[in-house]
C-alpha cells in the first residue's frame, strides 16, 4: 500500500453496508491495491456528493485519505455503472455472483490486476454476451487460475499420464482429472464426460471473455461444467456460494 496520506484507485464495488449515522462501509476491489475496506462518511445522505457512487457492481475512480483505523473515500467518480447488468433481475444476480467470488477469493490489500480486469470484463460481457452462462463459466475457471487453484485438465494428477478420450474422471480434492487406473481413497471422485472436458479446456485456452466463440451448449453439458466448477470453487472457498444457490433456486441457471 502507498505510504502517502492520500491515493487514487480504480475500483469495483463488491458490497457495502451502513455504519453509524449516515456512513457507509464500502468493500471494493481495486486494480492498484486489491481489495480495500473503505469508510464513506455521510454517503447515505441525499445531499452527499458520494450518494449513489458506491453501489455494488459500480466501477469508480476514488480518492482516498489514509486513516488510523480505516481509509476514507473523499471523492468518487463513476466510470461504469454497468446499466445492462443492473437493468434485469437475472443479470443483476449474475453480477452479484461475480462480486461474491472476487470478494471470497481475495485478501485485503493483495493486488491482482488480472483478476480486476477479469471481473470488469465479465460484467461488461453479461450485458452483451449471447450466452451469459458460458461467460460465467469462463470467469469461474479463470478465477481459479488467477487464485492458484486451477484444476489439472490435461493429464492424470496421480500418475502424470496424458488422458485418453473417455478415460478420465475428476476429483476436486486431488486437484483435477484422473485416469481410470488412479483413484485416491480419501477424495470424492466424480464422472466427467469428454464433452465437458473439452469445454473446460476451451475455457482455459481462450484469452479473454470477449474472445469466447459463439457456442450453443446443450443444457445437460452446461449443467455438468457448471457443477464441476462450482464444486471446485466451493472446495477452495470452504463455504457455500450463496449467490449460486440463489441463481439455482430462481432457475436462472
Amino acid at each position: 500500500m502507498t505510504s502517502t496520506r492520500t491515493y487514487r484507485a480504480l475500483g469495483l464495488t463488491l458490497r457495502r453496508s451502513p455504519m453509524r449515522e449516515a456512513d457507509l462501509l464500502s468493500v471494493m476491489y481495486t486494480r492498484e491495491y486489491g481489495k480495500l475496506e473503505l469508510l464513506a462518511r455521510g454517503a447515505q445522505r441525499l445531499t452527499s456528493k458520494l450518494m449513489g457512487h458506491l453501489e455494488p457492481l459500480t466501477l469508480v475512480r476514488v480518492s482516498v485519505a489514509r486513516g488510523r483505523s480505516m481509509d476514507q473515500v473523499t471523492e468518487a467518480e463513476v466510470v461504469d455503472a454497468f446499466p445492462a447488468v443492473k437493468s434485469g433481475y437475472e443479470n443483476s444476480a449474475r453480477g452479484l455472483y461475480v462480486a461474491e467470488l472476487v470478494d471470497g477469493f481475495s485478501a485485503l490489500s493483495a493486488a491482482n490486476a488480472e483478476l480486476f480486469d477479469l471481473a470488469v470484463q465479465t460484467l461488461a460481457a453479461l450485458g452483451t454476451a449471447g450466452n451469459t452462462d458460458l461467460a460465467l463459466r469462463y470467469f469461474d475457471l479463470q478465477l481459479l487460475r488467477l487464485s492458484g487453484f486451477l484444476p489439472e485438465l490435461y493429464v492424470c494428477v496421480e500418475c502424470g499420464e496424458e488422458l485418453e478420450p473417455d478415460r478420465h474422471r475428476f476429483a476436486v480434492g486431488a486437484g483435477g482429472t484422473l485416469c481410470p487406473d488412479c483413484g485416491p481413497t480419501d477424495v470424492v471422485v466424480r464422472p466427467l464426460s469428454l464433452s465437458a472436458l473439452k469445454l473446460l479446456r476451451l475455457l482455459h485456452r481462450t484469452e479473454s471473455v470477449g474472445a469466447l466463440p459463439e457456442l450453443s451448449v446443450p443444457p445437460p453439458l452446461e449443467r455438468e461444467v457448471r457443477d464441476t466448477l462450482a464444486a471446485t470453487l466451493q472446495y477452495w472457498l470452504d463455504r457455500r456460494i450463496r449467490s449460486q444457490e440463489f441463481l439455482e433456486t430462481a432457475k436462472f441457471v
